[in-house]
């Protein structure tokens, strides 16, 4: 029985069923648990929930009221719980909102999501179970702000720290993935299962040894078997856990399956691997390449499309070509140059045409000197992109700064 109370009556024992609240608003990556550390008690009281929502049935109830039947009544409501919403009307086609009003959001989405993989991967570590339920209210909240502007929080989640790359990886596949889903026209349900395959297909590397995973040099043959485990690893993990659907299961086993069948770990090839999976291949390389890690800083996002698309029997040729379309052929926070000889980063792309992005100039060539930054929006210009320019051979050192403003790392 479902009974809503104040935090401030939260009691060890007691089971969690959920917060009155938006989920980035309470202090935990999951619910429905009991509460055994004194730790979690003091987390709510620190947050900004008020009410909550314990199963009387699973855990202790409140104490008995010493007050009046009517004192004890204001105290704690014994009410019917929530009804469940409808479904949301699938927005898959909808036209996405401005960056700079996604950008906050989306910052303030990208720490919590953090903390909450963070958590969770710890605890995968200490060996306790997964379910994969209890992380779609965070799926749920990526997905809306992919759905407001899909540049926001993908581009966001890049800025990752080489130490925050193992969480931020999973929160920045998980929203590529509702991106990619969005474009490959599939229902709000499935893009959103395939953001939450997005987020649990690495959980094997929670179990991988950390010299290995943070070493900043080339992989031993012996270090590189074991780091092939992780999506075995991953995959008997999510099985325990329970919650997970067939095709969260499959991402986390083969999502390093390649279309020519020299993948692993079964060496599947072309329609032998799901949609989802081949899907969850290019989105977890992109990430990838894109991010400072250990032993390399991350490429320019055009430069990584670029390169992946030279690659050959690595990905699903449509599944790339529509994942080229959801970032652009040159995604947020590109470095180009333009026709007039100036330098731009791009801000948000042009849904009629991924060649005429919108654009912030900001240094000439042909002075070799910084220009007044200013927003330009190719399509409506005279001016055009001619080319990618190299992060490297210029080494702007604010260069994230000038799309993300105050959100560069």
């Amino acid at each position: 029985m479902l009974k809503k109370i104040p935090v401030s009556e939260l009691r060890l024992g007691m089971h969690l069923h959920s917060f009155d609240a938006a989920w980035i608003n309470h202090p935990f990556w999951r619910t429905r648990f009991t509460i055994s550390d004194p730790a979690d008690l003091a987390a709510v009281a620190a947050s900004s929930v008020r009410e909550c929502w314990i199963d009387v049935s699973q855990g202790a109830d409140v104490a008995a009221p010493s007050a009046s039947p009517a004192v004890a009544l204001r105290r704690t409501r014994r009410v019917a719980p929530p009804p469940t919403r409808p479904a949301p009307v699938a927005r898959c086609a909808m036209e996405p909102g401005d960056l700079g009003d996604e950008l906050d959001r989306a910052a303030a989405l990208c720490r919590r999501s953090k903390d909450a993989v963070a958590s969770m991967f710890n605890e995968a570590r200490l060996g306790k179970a997964i379910d994969a339920e209890h992380c779609r209210p965070l799926v749920n909240d990526i997905a809306e702000s992919v759905y407001r502007n899909p540049g926001a929080l993908v581009s966001l989640a890049r800025l990752k720290t080489a130490d925050d790359y193992s969480y931020m990886h999973s929160v920045a596949v998980c929203a590529l993935m509702v991106s990619l889903g969005r474009t490959l026209a599939l229902s709000e349900g499935e893009c959103k299962e395939a953001g939450l395959a997005g987020l649990l297909h690495d959980m094997g590397k929670a179990l991988m040894p950390a010299d290995i995973l943070n070493k900043p040099g080339k992989l031993s043959d012996e270090e590189y078997a074991v780091m092939r485990s992780h999506p075995e690893r991953g995959h008997a993990m999510l099985v325990e856990g329970g919650g997970a659907s067939d095709a969260v299961l499959d991402v986390c086993l083969h999502h390093h399956e390649k279309v020519d069948g020299s993948g692993y770990p079964h060496n599947l090839a072309g329609s032998a691997i799901s949609l989802f999976a081949r899907m969850g291949a290019v989105c977890d390389v992109y990430d990838a390449i894109t991010s400072d890690r250990p032993y390399k800083a991350g490429w320019d996002p055009a430069e990584s499309i670029a390169r992946m698309a030279s690659w050959q029997g690595h990905f699903d040729r449509a599944v790339f070509s529509a994942f080229v379309k959801s970032l652009g052929i040159y995604p947020t926070g590109s470095l180009v140059r333009l026709a007039s000889g100036r330098l731009a980063v791009v801000l948000e792309q042009n849904a009629q045409s991924l060649t005429t992005p919108v654009v912030k100039v900001f240094f000439s060539t042909q002075s070799n000197l910084p220009i007044t930054a200013r927003r330009l929006d190719l399509a409506k210009s005279n001016d055009r992109i001619t080319g990618r320019e190299s992060r490297t051979d210029w080494n702007f050192p604010h260069l994230e700064a000038l799309w993300s403003g105050e959100h560069a790392r």
